[in-house]
């Protein structure tokens, strides 16, 4: 069957310039950190240190958790608008903010657009992507997303003045860095987010919404843009089969049924997990952990620089993969390959060992996490979900995402002061091996496999 490529692509494209900015909006705090915390006068006080970090996860619980309720009564291209305006008000505002309490509420705006845009844009994705191609898709949002981390990478080196080892806190927060240089790195987030906001109003709204809310006319027009007329038929049959007596309800209720409460708690455990695993610390808290490895601020910036490239490569080769190796097989290799390297991390830290051999056993545990659990996850919780509760679902797996996100990213300064760095990797490495022992239990296959067939082989083995 012969598909529209340039139409989905481009489609696709847009809708995950939300996982652009979703990726940005996290990192960013990574590399304005060393100097919005002696701005704020908190770099002594761990407790708002790791509010300053994790604030913007409330955000995104809250996004998430209203998601499904945005995305199920007013469709996903409206979710898509309204998280690329939260980013573009976030973006703004946290520049300007002049004191620690504004800056908290604009992170708690751009957490919100995190939480939005991280359910919509790969449950848009999927619903627009022929199956054997959507895999390969749903994967663009989780490049877009590490591009995003990376261009925030570059962009607070770029920004940033030269830091000397002996410069004092005062020092720090009277220089450009600390009154000017972390403001420009949440401004220049205003670019890519007002291009979403003015691009996501030219995207089709979600065939498989449009058909679900009776609107089979308009859908049937997408569908034979994205495919033709056989491809159009054979979905909407497919399509109108999976959500019969659905059209037009929004109702959580369905979550519970028998034949879909265990799919949701896959899909919650893996959404979990994918943030238990620990690898986010590295990109949120690089100043500890690669502080504790000898380099100084200047390095760190650098040796950032580096991982999110290492991310970006290995997530292209995630993308040529995932509809080739099979989702469980890459989500299984993810889960034992991060529980071998935790261990040795543990280990150098534990013998002090500091330097090079440290910042490899790092960045091949984000070379590993970026070509496995960090797009497989979002590729799956994309698939697994019925259609008739597929954004309601959504909402709560990415809903509990970041709330592991939030008590990961909270919880590491308290961690690492308590178990040492040593520990606290030890700890992430036993959570892998548990994620491992689940998966390899409970998940299915669902590559080569349409949403509709997907929903089918999950009813029959419940």
């Amino acid at each position: 069957m012969k598909y529209n490529i340039s139409f989905i692509l481009r489609i696709s494209l847009i809708s995950a310039l939300g996982g652009l900015l979703f990726g940005y909006d996290w990192v960013v705090i990574g590399g304005a950190k060393p100097f919005y915390e002696k701005f704020f006068n908190i770099s002594q006080i761990p407790s708002l240190q790791g509010w300053a970090m994790s604030s913007a996860l409330l955000g995104c619980i809250f996004g998430a958790s209203i998601s499904g309720i945005i995305s199920e009564k007013y469709g996903r291209k409206k979710s898509l608008i309204i998280s690329a305006l939260l980013f573009t008000v976030s973006a703004i505002g946290t520049g300007y903010a002049s004191s620690f309490s504004f800056f908290i509420i604009y992170r708690l705006l751009g957490g919100m657009g995190i939480g939005l845009a991280s359910t919509q844009s790969p449950i848009y994705i999927a619903e627009i992507s022929p199956e054997s191609l959507r895999g390969r898709f749903v994967s663009l949002n989780q490049l877009t997303i590490v591009i995003g981390i990376l261009l925030a990478q570059i962009i607070n080196y770029l920004i940033a003045e030269p830091v000397s080892r002996d410069a004092s806190l005062e020092g720090i927060a009277s220089s450009w860095n600390g009154q000017w240089g972390w403001r420009w790195m949440f401004w220049a987030e205003t670019v890519p987010a007002a291009s979403f906001l003015i691009l996501a109003f030219f995207i089709p709204e979600s065939p498989r919404w449009l058909v679900k809310m009776g609107k089979r006319d308009e859908s049937n027009q997408i569908l034979k843009k994205i495919g033709g007329i056989h491809f159009a038929n054979i979905t909407m049959e497919q399509i109108s089969s999976s959500i019969a007596n659905s059209i037009g309800k929004v109702d959580f209720k369905k979550l519970f049924d028998k034949n879909v409460y265990p799919i949701v708690i896959i899909g919650i455990v893996l959404a979990v997990f994918q943030q238990w695993c620990g690898i986010n610390v590295v990109f949120n808290y690089a100043e500890e952990v690669f502080g504790a490895a000898g380099y100084g601020v200047n390095e760190i910036l650098f040796n950032i620089i580096l991982t999110g490239a290492v991310n970006l490569f290995f997530t292209v080769i995630a993308i040529l993969s995932v509809d080739k190796w099979g989702r469980k097989n890459l989500m299984l290799l993810g889960s034992i390959g991060l529980a071998v390297f935790y261990i040795i991390l543990g280990i150098f830290y534990y013998i002090d060992v500091q330097g090079i051999p440290v910042l490899i056993v790092i960045v091949s545990s984000i070379a590993i996490y970026a070509m496995t659990l960090a797009p497989v996850t979002w590729v799956v919780l994309s698939e697994i979900f019925p259609n008739k509760v597929r954004g309601s679902a959504m909402a709560v797996a990415t809903t509990a995402l970041w709330i592991a996100c939030f008590i990961l990213t909270y919880t590491f300064p308290l961690l690492n002061r308590s178990l040492n760095s040593y520990g606290t990797f030890w700890l992430y490495a036993a959570i892998c091996i548990l994620g491992f022992i689940f998966i390899k239990r409970n998940l299915i296959e669902t590559k080569g496999k349409s949403l509709e067939e997907v929903e089918e082989i999950f009813k029959s083995s419940t």
